[in-house]
């Protein structure tokens, strides 16, 4: 889909701020309320804004830690994938799960308490999850760039 440079307004400001008013949005676009929401409703239509939501703070909510996991699978059949993405889906420390090209076949990013948090996760979940051969973790000390804007 191409996209000119109201679109881009419409989606950098919800990018922003996905709480905007029609009204706001349609300031910010150079556009009337109307067309704005027409403008916004094709977008939403067309697959482009795939949903709204809040954002979190991590630490706020006693999720102190981030690590990047490493899975590799004992073997990489169709139906060992979609039992370990199906098994992943209903973990909710799993933030991200990204099936990769090399050598690992996953990538996840998990959300943790604490040493002993990140323990029982690696222990009683990551190692048990369908077909897992190896788990290696990498924890994150500090994080210097995050978002979820996409450059349009």
């Amino acid at each position: 889909m191409k996209f000119d440079s109201r679109d881009r307004a419409i989606l950098n400001a919800l990018q922003k701020n996905g709480r905007l008013t029609n009204a706001e949005l349609a300031e910010k676009a150079n556009l009337s309320p109307s067309a704005c929401l027409r403008r916004t409703r094709m977008l939403e239509d067309a697959g482009v804004i795939a949903g709204y939501t809040m954002l979190l703070n991590a630490k706020a909510v006693g999720l102190s830690g981030t690590a990047f996991v490493q899975v590799t699978l004992e073997s990489q059949g169709r139906e060992e994938l979609d039992r370990f993405e199906r098994a992943v889906a209903d973990i909710p420390e799993i933030m991200e799960c990204y099936l990769l090209a090399g050598q690992h076949d996953y990538m996840l990013r998990i959300a943790y308490r604490d040493a002993e948090d990140l323990e029982r996760l690696h222990k009683d979940t990551l190692t048990s999850l369908p077909g897992v051969d190896r788990v290696q973790s990498t924890l994150t000390l500090r994080t210097v760039k995050r978002t979820t804007r996409m450059p349009v």
